[in-house]
């Protein structure tokens, strides 16, 4: 006889598979270009790879410190000083953790107790519109950042580090998996004032304690050359266009995006269909997989929109836009 294990209560009980899962097994199944979940589609710089492989040689194997490596956070702390004007001390404003997500987690197990309200912005929302909404209350921020610096066009990031009414109620997470093109090594940090990142910590050494240290290492070596991100934005302006280049005379229309690595087509001119639905048609009858975009929303909206990956190769992309032209 077969027994079954009863779960007395499930704490998710409206949770069920991504959206990033099911269109890239989708994609899997039916053999399909994957344009949906947000991974590069190139090698990571084979410096970055000789100088784990280093750290590793040398010996630096075993768990680092709870907060990260005070190597990676001094680098981390120079970097946003550098770059936002900004000071956080490396010993008791950074931490570095299992990737973004580890981060957001981590924060909102620290500040978000029952019986608080919290509050989205969907699909996005604007820093200094926030900063008047949380000026003169008790309201903490978790600020996303991951795509700091994948700014196309020209135009800048600015961060909720440098906004004077935010830092000091803020908890800002980023991400070296989408900067370095490894989203596999799950490694980001948090920032955040002295009073919150107490908090922060709290959590984040029950949660995971400590993130990979060979990784930490060769990352604090590798940031000293601040080429290697600063280039990240004309790098993927270049992969956007030559994306949207391909796709002329399709009866697509797009705006081009400006940050991320990620394009929006409206595909209202081909279809009516949902967008949810269209995806998945799109996925198993035209072998090119996406995300729709009414998942992002709390609320059923439907923009006739799908998100499309181009950080990927020429290649790839091209005969992606090949496929799409001819819908």
């Amino acid at each position: 006889m077969q027994s079954s294990v009863s779960i007395a209560k499930s704490k998710l009980p409206n949770v069920g598979t991504t959206i990033f899962t099911v269109m890239s097994t989708l994609a899997h199944e039916h053999d399909a270009i994957n344009l949906s979940q947000g991974f590069p589609g190139f090698p990571i710089d084979p410096r970055l790879s000789e100088l784990v492989m280093e750290a590793m040689t040398a010996g630096i194997n075993q768990y680092a410190p709870m907060a990260g490596l005070p190597i990676l956070r001094e680098a981390i702390s120079k970097k946003l000083e550098t770059m936002y004007g900004c000071t956080y001390d490396s010993d008791t404003e950074v931490t570095v953790t299992a990737g973004a997500t580890q981060a957001l987690y981590t924060a909102i197990g620290s500040f978000v107790g029952e019986g608080d309200e919290v509050v989205i912005f969907t699909p996005a929302y604007d820093s200094y519109a926030l900063e008047k909404i949380v000026s003169g209350s008790d309201i903490i921020v978790l600020s996303d950042e991951v795509y700091e610096h994948i700014v196309l066009d020209g135009k800048r990031h600015v961060s909720s580090c440098e906004i004077d009414g935010l830092r000091q109620r803020t908890i800002a997470v980023f991400s070296f998996g989408k900067t370095l093109h490894a989203t596999g090594w799950k490694l980001g940090y948090a920032v955040g004032p002295r009073e919150l990142m107490s908090e922060f910590r709290k959590v984040h050494q029950y949660n995971v304690f400590s993130a990979n240290s060979p990784m930490q290492h060769a990352i604090a070596n590798y940031l000293q050359d601040e080429s290697k991100y600063l280039g990240l934005g004309q790098f993927f302006q270049a992969k956007r266009d030559f994306f949207l280049d391909k796709l002329k005379g399709s009866r697509f229309e797009w705006v081009p995006t400006q940050g991320t690595y990620f394009q929006l087509l409206n595909y209202s001119n081909i279809s009516q269909g949902l967008d949810v639905d269209v995806a998945r048609e799109w996925t198993k009858k035209y072998k090119v997989a996406s995300i729709p975009i009414s998942v992002f929303y709390h609320a059923s909206l439907d923009e006739k929109m799908l998100r499309f990956c181009f950080a990927k190769e020429d290649e790839e992309l091209a005969r992606a836009a090949e496929i799409l032209r001819q819908i």
